[in-house]
Formats: C-alpha cells, structure tokens, sequence
C-alpha cells in the first residue's frame, strides 16, 4: 500500500484517536485546535511521505509528529499560561509542558469520553450523529455531506452550531458519574443506532461510505463493552443487532450495486461469522431484568439471518413487533410488522392493519402495499407502486419501484 491509500487509511483509524486525546488534555472549548492539529499532522504525512518515502512504522510517525505539534501549540498559546499551567503546579513532573499521551489505554478512554460529550442532549440527534461521523469517526465534511444528501456549507454550519452549543453547556470530556451513566447511555446508544441506520437505509450512492458507517458504529459500542460501567445488556443487545444486519451486507447489494430485497438475497453471501458473533452478544444480553428495544430488534434481526420461510419464524417475528411497539411505539417498526403480519397471517388481514397506520404519504407504506395486492389486486397494486415512484428520494429506491411496476401486469 503506497502513501496515496495508506493516508486515507490512517486518517480513518487514527484521526479520531488523536483528536480525542488532545481535546482531553485541552478541554472541550478547544476542540477545533486539537482538530486543527490532527489534520495538520496528516498534511504533514502528505507532503513528506511523497517526497521521502513512507516511514517504517507510519502510525508511530503520526502519534510522534501529533505530539509535537500539540507541545508547540503549547508553548506559543495563550491557553497554556491561562489553564495548563495552574494544573501542573499540582503536578510534579518536573517539566513546563505535559506528556501528550497516545497510548492504547488512554485513547481508549479518550474516546469513550468523547463519546458521551458527543452524545449530550444539549444538541440534536441529527447534530450527533454529525459530530460522531467527524470526531469520532475521521469522516470529511463532503463524506458527511453525502451521507445526509446536503451541501458541505449546511454540514459545516451545523456542526459548528453543535459545537458552540455543547460550549455553552459547558460539557467536559469526563466519564459520567455512576449516578448519570444510565440516563447518558441510553442517549449514547440512540445516538450509535441512529448511526448505524444511517449507513445500512442510507440513501446516498456511495456504498462504501454505507458499510464505513455500520463498522465505525460498530466499534464505537465496542468501546462501551471494554467499560464495565457501560458493559449492560442493552449495549451487548445493539451491537447483537448491528452485527446480525452487518452479516447481510454482502447479500443487499448486487454486482451492479444496486439494493437487493430480503425475499431475493442469497443467503450464501451472508457473513457467518457476525451472525455467530450476534448471537454471542444477544445471549450475554439476555442476562439481567431489563428488556429495552435493542433487545427485541435483535431478536427480529436473527431471525431474519434464518433464511426458511416458515409460519413459525414469521409468527415469532410478529410478537417480537406486537412487543416493541408496546414498549416504544414507531410508525416504521409498524409498518414492519406489516410485512410480518402478511406473511404469518395472509396479505387481506395485513392490507386493513396498514390502511390504519395513516402513512401514504411514505413511499415504503406504497411500496409494501403495492407488494400485498400483487396477487389480490393487480390495478391497486400498480397503483400503489405508481405513487411510490412518485414519493420516492434516492434512484435506489427508485429502481426497486420501477422493477416491481415492469412486473406487475394487469
């Protein structure tokens, strides 16, 4: 791998690490600088590894290059007389500036800290998510832009906004205490699932970028599960689920990239080994009293990861629905059960439950309806399938649409 691949690489695994090492040290109102530093040591990378050839150990090259660029802002920076300096009076280090500390385990907390600042209900969950992809995942301001099918000024704005805001609030880069952890979790794992839906039902074109934003998610709960105060079912449950939905990823997409629906996957192309490591977690999941919604979309998730189409898998599918709905009602986890209710119960009793639901104006609600008329009705499911072009975003969806309209005759 030459420094022309390897740069993008790094940027995406070490950014990140060294961003939120540097704005512990410095504190959350200095996160530009400690932003600032971090992208100014991958320009260095590039503009010397391309003339003097890629180092021997090039992370090592980072971390070194990073620390320096940190102690010079150090040194020459009003911030350091005004808050870094009271505090080493406490310290006996015997020197003016403080060890800028890159090691696993302190990366390691740095992000997990980083992770709840990010996730504080002072922003938005959109801003969240936006601030995650950036800070905590390396991600460029035109990367996100694509994510959310925006302009990169719109993003650029936003995530200033959720800076600024999160200053105001005066949010430090602390572990929370054992009194807050519950209620900041659960605003933390909304914040990784949202995350993670955000690549696996985006709608941008780029799909690498769409499995990039499922593992990122993926790793930032595996931080949460090296933290006994944040190793909790409900974590062990999402990331069960995120890997249950990684595990068919290969099969979703075809060779002409476009999105493939679960009746047609081929269940050769699913990955295994994140189905066995899905069921590892959802079983540790399963210890302690509390059922949260992680919990039940998993269990939905692994029997989608069954490829048989029996009534009993899809009856159990539906009282896993009867039961999320009851516990956090959401009109897309409704019009799920839809779906499942048609195939446990027939299409004619699934038609009356979605006509309740009041969603026509989804292109998904005309999409699955057109699907339960086919046989019953094939002008109503035209009909149906008509409107979903119509309400349809992305080409993706597009696609399906059009696909589902060719072979549908009257």
């Amino acid at each position: 791998m030459d420094e022309r691949e390897l740069i993008p690489h790094l940027f995406r695994t070490e950014y990140s690490k060294i961003t939120a090492v540097l704005c512990r040290l410095f504190g959350f109102e200095q996160i530009e600088t400690a932003e600032d530093i971090a992208s100014d040591t991958f320009l260095s990378a590039s503009e010397l590894w391309g003339l003097k050839g890629l180092p021997e150990h090039p992370v090592a090259w980072l971390y070194t290059v990073a620390k320096n660029k940190a102690k010079n802002y150090l040194k020459h920076q009003a911030v350091f007389q005004q808050k870094i300096t009271p505090q080493l009076k406490h310290q006996p280090t015997g020197t003016d500036i403080p060890e800028i500390d890159l090691s696993p385990q302190n990366i390691h907390d740095s992000q997990l800290q980083m992770i709840f600042a990010i996730c504080h209900p002072a922003i938005t969950a959109e801003a969240q998510i936006g601030l995650a992809l950036r800070i905590l995942c390396g991600f460029g301001i035109n990367e996100i832009a694509d994510a959310f099918l925006t302009n990169r000024e719109t993003i650029a704005k936003r995530l200033q906004r959720a800076k600024d805001k999160l200053r105001t609030a005066d949010v430090a880069l602390i572990f929370p205490p054992p009194s807050e952890i519950d209620k900041r979790l659960e605003t933390v794992l909304k914040t990784l699932y949202l995350l993670f839906n955000e690549g696996y039902y985006s709608s941008s074109h780029d799909n690498t970028l769409r499995k990039e934003l499922c593992f990122e998610a993926m790793r930032l709960t595996k931080l949460l599960l090296d933290n006994p105060a944040t190793n909790q079912p409900a974590v062990n449950a999402l990331l069960a689920l995120m890997s249950f939905h990684a595990s068919r990823f290969d099969a979703r997409i075809d060779n002409a990239g476009e999105i493939v629906l679960y009746a047609d996957q081929d269940p050769n192309l699913w990955n295994h080994a994140l189905i066995q490591q899905g069921e590892h977690f959802l079983n540790i999941a399963s210890e302690g009293d509390k059922l949260s919604r992680y919990h039940l979309e998993a269990g939905i998730a692994w029997w989608h990861t069954i490829k048989a189409d029996t009534k009993e898998k899809w009856e159990c599918i539906l009282q896993l629905y009867n039961h999320l709905l009851q516990l956090e009602y959401s009109p897309m986890a409704a019009l799920n059960r839809t779906y499942a209710l048609s195939k446990a119960n027939g299409k004619e009793e699934a038609i009356a439950a979605a006509e309740k639901l009041a969603l026509d104006h989804l292109h998904l609600y005309q999409l699955l309806m057109g699907e339960l008329y086919q046989e019953l009705s094939p002008a109503k499911a035209r009909a149906h399938f008509e409107k979903a072009l119509q309400l349809a975003a992305s080409a993706a969806d597009k696609k399906i649409i059009e696909a589902r309209l060719r072979g549908c005759t009257d």
